[in-house]
C-alpha cells in the first residue's frame, strides 16, 4: 500500500521557528492543523511538544478533528476555523473554545448552546475584505456587532478576515490597515476592547519581516508554512522552515517497457486523465511504472517526483502510470517512487484510507 511518511520533529521544529517570528514582531497565532484530517499519532507527537503551549489556540476546520485535540489535551484552547453550520451548533460549543462567524442567526443558537453547557462561547466575526468567501459584508459590521454585543453566553473577543484562499486576493498593508480601522470604529462605538485582529496567515507571513503587516493586526492563522514549510504567497519556501516534513512513497506493482502512444480509438469513457504522448510512433518503447495509488487517493498534479527523470503519463481510480524514458533508473517490481506533495496533496492523502500512515 502507498505511504505517507510524517516527520513530526520537523514539523515541531517548525512550528518553534514560527513562535520566534511570532514573538520577535509580537503577534499571536493558532496552529491550523485541518491538513493533518485529525490524525492521531501526528496530533499527539505536536501537542505533547513544549511548542505547541507558545500559540494561542489550535485551530481546525472539523469538529471530529476538535474532539480529537480536547481527548488528547482538554486545556488546549480550540477554535472552529469557518461559520458553523447549525446542525452542528451543539458540538462546536463542546468542542471549540471560539469560533469565526458571519451569521447573526446562528450566533444566536450559539449563544442558547452556551446557556445550556454552562459556557461562555468565544467568537472572531470575520468581514469581507474582498476575498467573496466567508464575512460579514462592511457597511453592514457596525450594525451587526451592534447586536452580538448584548448576548448573555458570547463572548466577542475580535474581528477577521480571510485573504488568499479563494481569488488569491492578497492580504496588502492597505486591506489590513482597513481591518485595523474596524476595529478602532467598533471599540470608539460600543465602548468594548476586542482582544484580536486575525488578518494574518502563512501567505501574510513574508510581509512581517519587510514591515507590510499594521501593528493593530495581532493574529495569525498558521497552517501551510508549518507543515510545509512554505507560504502561498509566492509557492516558495518559507524563511528556514523545513519543507521535508512529509513524504509519499508509492509503490512499483508492474515494470514494463511499453509503447509509447495507446493503440485504439481514443474515446471519453476513462474514469481518469493522461497526458497524450506528442508523438504517434507507437513502436517507441519506454519504461512504464504501475503505481499502487489514483485519482480516489490524490491529484497528481499536487506531487512532484524527486526523482526528476520521472515523468507523469496518466491515472486512474486507484493505479497511476509514470515513465522514465528509456532508462530504468534501477526500478523494479517491489521497489518505491517517491514524491513531494504539496498541502492540497497532503490534506488529501490524510484524508484516504487506502493511504498508510506512518508517523515518526
Amino acid at each position: 500500500m502507498a505511504k505517507l511518511k510524517i516527520y513530526s520533529k520537523r514539523i515541531i521544529d517548525n512550528i518553534r521557528k514560527i513562535n520566534d517570528i511570532m514573538d520577535k514582531h509580537k503577534k499571536e497565532w493558532s496552529l491550523v492543523t485541518k491538513v493533518l484530517s485529525g490524525n492521531v499519532q501526528t496530533l499527539k507527537k505536536i501537542l505533547n511538544s513544549e511548542e505547541v503551549l507558545r500559540t494561542h489556540s489550535i485551530a481546525d476546520s472539523r469538529i471530529s478533528s476538535l474532539k480529537t485535540i480536547k481527548d488528547l489535551d482538554k486545556e488546549i484552547v480550540t477554535m472552529y476555523l469557518k461559520p458553523p453550520a447549525k446542525s452542528f451548533i451543539k458540538n462546536v460549543v463542546k468542542y471549540s473554545d471560539i469560533s469565526l462567524n458571519t451569521e447573526f442567526k446562528t450566533i444566536t443558537a450559539l449563544n442558547e448552546e452556551a446557556k445550556r453547557q454552562n459556557k461562555n462561547h468565544r467568537i472572531i466575526i470575520m468581514i469581507e475584505m474582498g476575498e467573496l468567501r466567508e464575512g460579514v459584508l462592511r457597511d453592514k459590521f457596525l450594525e451587526f456587532y451592534e447586536k452580538v454585543f448584548d448576548l448573555s453566553n458570547i463572548g466577542v473577543i475580535g474581528l477577521g478576515t480571510n485573504l488568499g484562499c479563494m481569488y488569491g486576493i492578497e492580504p496588502t498593508f492597505d486591506k489590513l490597515i482597513q481591518l485595523c480601522l474596524y476595529k478602532q470604529l467598533i471599540e470608539t462605538r460600543f465602548k468594548h476592547d476586542l482582544e484580536l485582529v486575525s488578518g494574518g496567515s502563512s501567505i501574510t507571513l513574508p510581509l512581517l519581516s519587510k514591515g507590510k503587516v499594521p501593528k493593530g493586526v495581532n493574529h495569525f492563522r498558521v497552517g501551510e508554512a508549518v507543515f510545509l514549510g512554505t507560504s502561498p504567497l509566492t509557492n516558495k519556501k518559507f524563511k528556514n522552515q523545513s519543507t521535508e516534513a512529509f513524504e509519499f512513497l508509492a509503490n512499483i506493482v508492474e515494470f514494463e517497457k511499453k509503447e509509447s502512444y495507446p493503440d485504439g480509438i481514443i474515446g471519453n469513457g476513462n474514469v481518469g486523465h493522461a497526458d497524450l504522448p506528442i508523438d504517434e510512433n507507437k513502436k517507441n518503447l519506454e519504461y512504464k511504472a504501475l503505481l499502487d495509488f489514483g485519482v480516489i487517493d490524490v491529484n497528481t498534479d499536487f506531487l512532484t517526483p524527486k526523482n526528476k527523470k520521472v515523468k507523469f503519463l496518466g491515472t486512474t481510480s486507484d493505479l497511476t502510470v509514470y515513465g522514465l524514458g528509456k532508462s530504468s533508473e534501477n526500478y523494479s517490481i517491489g521497489k518505491q517512487i517517491h514524491f513531494r506533495p504539496n498541502y492540497m496533496a497532503v490534506a488529501q492523502l490524510m484524508n484516504s484510507k487506502f493511504i498508510t500512515k506512518e508517523v515518526s
